[in-house]
C-alpha cells in the first residue's frame, strides 16, 4: 500500500508549510501530558488502599501484551506485512492485539490502510490537517486525529483494503470473537485478582487498574501516534506527509514514535533505526525471527535509508 500525496486545493489545506502558533503548538502538549500526569498523581494518593503491586504487575503485563499485539501484529504484520509469521503467530497477535480494545482487526487495518493511502489529504481517517492551520483549526484537527474521528459512523471499506483479512478464516475467527476478547480483557485482570487476595476488594482494584486504566492508556498512547506524530517532531526522512518523529513517546508506543520512517518507508518491521532510538517491537519481532516463528523481516538497508534521508 502505498502512501498518497494531497493535490490541488487539498494540498493548500492540509500540508502548508508554516510555522505553527504558539497557542495551538503549546495546546499539542497540554492536551497530551495532563490526562497522564492526572493519572500519576493518583497512583500515590491510591497506594495502600486503592492500588497494589498485583494491580501493578497485572497492568503492565497486559499493557505490553496489548500494546504489541497491535504494533508488532495489527500494524507491522497485518497491515504492512513487515515478515512471515507462522499460523500460531498470526492468531496470537491477532489475539493479543484486540485485547488492546481498540477495535476488531479487520476494522483497524482497513482504517490504517486507508491513512497511508490518504495520508494527511482528503480520505485520511485522522489526519490533524484537514482543517486548515489556523489556530483553531490546528485544536480542531488535534481532537479530530487523537480520538474525535472514532466517533464517527462511516466505516473503511473492507473490501478495498483489507481484501486479504476477508478472505483469511483465522483472522474472520478473531475479528468476530472480538466482544468476547474485550471482556476477557477488562475482567480477566480481575478474575486474577480476586483470586489472588481471594477477596472482592482485590478484584475490584484489578478491574480497575489493570483493565480500565491499561486499556485507556494504551488508547491514548496509539492515538498519540495519530495526532502528535503528525503535528510536532523530528522529520528526518522524506515521507509525503506531515509524520513527525517524537522521542518521548518512544518507549510506551513500543517503537511506534518513530514515525517519520514508518510513513517513509512503510513496510519496514524496524521504524526506530538511529542510535538511541529504541524500538521495542522490532526488538520482539528480531526475537520471533531468532526463534523461527517469523522469517522475511524486511529491515531498511544503508542504500535505501540514504535515499530516505533528507539532506
Amino acid at each position: 500500500m502505498s502512501t498518497g500525496h494531497p493535490d490541488g486545493a487539498v494540498a493548500a489545506r492540509s500540508l502548508s508549510d508554516h510555522q505553527r502558533h504558539i497557542v495551538p503548538h503549546v495546546m499539542v502538549y497540554v492536551f497530551a501530558t495532563v490526562p497522564a500526569l492526572a493519572l500519576v498523581a493518583a497512583v500515590p494518593l491510591a497506594w495502600g488502599w486503592g492500588l497494589s503491586w498485583l494491580d501493578v504487575g497485572l497492568a503492565v503485563v497486559m499493557y505490553v501484551i496489548s500494546m504489541l499485539g497491535v504494533t508488532v501484529g495489527f500494524h507491522r504484520y497485518f497491515t504492512h506485512g513487515a515478515f512471515r509469521a507462522r499460523r500460531g503467530l498470526r492468531i496470537a497477535l491477532a489475539i493479543a492485539g484486540s485485547l488492546a480494545v481498540q477495535g476488531p482487526i479487520r476494522h483497524w487495518v482497513a482504517d490504517h490502510r486507508r491513512h497511508h493511502a490518504h495520508a494527511d489529504a482528503e480520505g485520511d481517517p485522522h489526519s490533524p490537517w484537514l482543517f486548515g492551520t489556523t489556530p483553531a483549526a490546528l485544536v480542531r484537527g488535534f481532537w479530530h486525529a487523537h480520538m474525535g474521528w472514532i466517533f464517527e459512523r462511516e466505516m473503511t471499506n473492507q473490501r478495498r483494503f483489507v481484501p486479504d483479512l476477508l478472505a483469511d478464516p483465522d483472522v474472520g475467527r478473531v475479528h468476530r470473537a472480538f466482544t468476547v476478547l474485550t471482556i476477557a480483557s477488562l475482567f480477566g485482570p480481575a478474575v486474577i485478582g480476586g483470586l489472588v487476595t481471594m477477596s472482592w476488594w482485590g478484584a475490584c482494584t484489578a478491574f480497575f487498574w489493570a483493565g480500565l486504566v491499561r486499556v485507556a492508556v494504551t488508547h491514548h498512547v496509539a492515538w498519540s501516534t495519530n495526532s502528535i506524530c503528525h503535528m510536532v517532531g523530528e522529520r528526518p526522512w522524506r515521507a509525503r506527509d506531515r509524520s513527525t518523529n517524537v522521542w518521548l513517546l518512544a518507549i510506551p508506543s513500543m517503537g511506534e514514535s518513530w514515525h517519520n520512517l514508518h510513513h517513509a518507508d512503510p513496510t519496514s518491521a524496524r521504524h526506530g533505526i538511529g542510535r538511541g532510538q529504541i524500538d521495542i517491537s522490532a526488538w520482539v519481532i528480531a526475537a520471533f525471527e531468532r526463534l523461527g516463528w517469523a522469517t522475511d523481516v524486511r529491515r531498511p538497508t544503508p542504500e535505501r535509508l540514504a535515499k530516505l534521508a533528507r539532506t
